[in-house]
């Protein structure tokens, strides 16, 4: 199964770093990469937050909700804790679902307010134990948990997403029923990456399937084709 990390070095050699997770700037509320986030307990909770609003959503969508919320001084659990919910899904009302996103990060803010608000405890946890915790947040599904754990707490597992199964799918590598850990389990075992790696892989896919295999992919132009069983 050479053709895992094979995908990664054509994609990184054609895209460049893409220095995941961006971060919004507090000043020109733009969306700053390479900034090597978590730095703190708020690029923390900026991180979780935002992996609960891209669900289903592109992130320049993601990107004007975090932006909103930065402008009202919100991006921080305690304040967000103290406002109803309809209101809070005014301001993220671009993610798209956004009174079920606004449900799911005060679900998120009630299991963090277990740990006091500081993200510290969590990077000593036991990572299956922890992974657990945040799949019995009500709305928290594999996908954005394992965002939380490797872009927010730094420990090194797969994310797997819509892209990864379209571009591998495609790639036959996989068959397209596979359920999420099925897929997990086997980038785990078939790339040796390091965690900036795995983060790295996750943002290649992400632009990758975003801008070149879409639904209607662009063969002629793709960096995959060669090796691609489904070109067109």
């Amino acid at each position: 199964m050479n053709v895992i990390p094979l995908v990664y070095r054509r994609l990184h050699a054609f895209h460049g770093p893409q220095g995941w997770w961006p971060i919004v700037n507090p000043e020109t509320l733009a969306s700053e990469y390479h900034v090597s986030a978590p730095r703190n307990n708020d690029d923390f909770f900026e991180i979780a937050v935002g992996a609960i609003l891209t669900q289903n959503i592109a992130w320049k969508n993601v990107e004007r909700g975090m932006t909103g919320l930065k402008q009202r001084g919100l991006l921080d659990p305690r304040s967000l804790k103290k406002i109803r919910n309809d209101r809070l899904g005014l301001i993220i009302r671009p993610t798209g679902y956004y009174n079920q996103k606004a449900k799911k990060i005060k679900n998120f803010i009630f299991w963090y307010a277990r740990y006091e608000y500081d993200a510290r405890p969590l990077c000593q946890a036991d990572p299956l134990a922890l992974r657990g915790e945040l799949l019995d947040i009500n709305g928290i599904g594999p996908e954005t948990a394992d965002s939380i754990l490797l872009y927010a707490l730094n420990i090194r597992i797969f994310v797997v997403d819509a892209y990864t199964r379209r571009i591998f799918t495609r790639l036959g590598v996989l068959a397209g029923t596979e359920g999420y850990h099925d897929v997990q389990r086997l980038f785990h075992a078939h790339f040796r990456g390091s965690l900036d790696d795995y983060k790295e892989y996750h943002a290649l896919i992400v632009s990758h399937g975003k801008d070149y295999c879409k639904k209607k992919p662009r063969c002629g132009e793709c960096c995959l084709s060669a090796m691609c069983k489904r070109r067109i």
